[in-house]
């Protein structure tokens, strides 16, 4: 069985759009369904996150607190709504445990994503390996290498499928670790952006202390181990340059 020339673009095209509805959608339509999602009723916290976002052109209609605690004592805080107009979800776990100097960092920390485009840089170098390896599984499946590499007599379309997947799965576990390190960059750069932003450094290094405890945390991974595998730099590593 063979495909015509163009359906592995095809299939990339409809996993992008799928992937930018969800971003859509996801806050309106997928979230209420697993959380309770209320007003903030703090008005003065409200009015120095609008005071706050307004300093780097970020319009926040509305401003949600998200009973969080149900599930865990996990704190966070997020973004959603693509383009300059956003709403902001704050954890109940995080209002309970930090102060608002605290809370304004961490916002100020998810400003600087959006700031200096992170997000939409992520997602340009996913969509691109990912039709990069679309691609790649097409002429596997097209060709005989996977049927002369495993040994096979004519296998049907599902077994290369198959191995196309499992080559993938392979190949992942290098690509990973550039993956992650260009996250733990754009980390760095949001911390040092949320530092300028609010001009009080130790703030953004005492809301990493509490998450870090909220979330167990590793303090002091291995080097090898975190380079491999976290997308994040640890937390002790942050708070350091923070403070410096």
């Amino acid at each position: 069985m063979t495909f015509p020339g163009y359906w592995w673009l095809i299939t990339w095209l409809f996993f992008l759009s799928f992937s930018v509805i969800l971003m859509y959608l996801a806050p309106y339509v997928i979230e209420p369904l697993f959380n309770t999602f209320t007003p903030i009723e703090d008005k003065s916290l409200e009015e120095k996150i609008r005071h706050l976002m307004d300093k780097v052109g970020i319009s926040i209609t509305r401003v949600f607190t998200m009973d969080a605690s149900k599930r865990s004592s996990h704190g966070n805080a997020y973004f959603s709504g693509i383009g300059r107009v956003k709403r902001i979800v704050l954890f109940d776990t995080l209002l309970k445990t930090n102060s608002h100097d605290e809370i304004l960092a961490i916002l100020a920390h998810e400003a600087g994503h959006w700031k200096k485009k992170h997000i939409f840089k992520r997602l340009a170098v996913m969509e691109g390996l990912a039709l990069a390896g679309i691609y790649i599984v097409y002429l596997l499946v097209q060709g005989d290498m996977l049927t002369e590499m495993f040994g096979l007599t004519d296998p049907p379309l599902y077994a290369k499928l198959l191995l196309a997947g499992f080559l993938g799965g392979l190949l992942s576990f290098f690509v990973r670790p550039f993956h992650n390190w260009y996250s733990r960059k754009h980390e760095w750069e949001a911390d040092a952006f949320a530092a300028d932003l609010t001009g009080d450094p130790t703030a953004m290094a005492r809301a990493l202390i509490k998450l870090g405890r909220d979330n167990l945390s590793n303090l002091h991974p291995h080097p090898w181990y975190a380079a491999l595998h976290y997308s994040h730099p640890p937390l002790a590593q942050r708070v350091r340059r923070l403070l410096q």
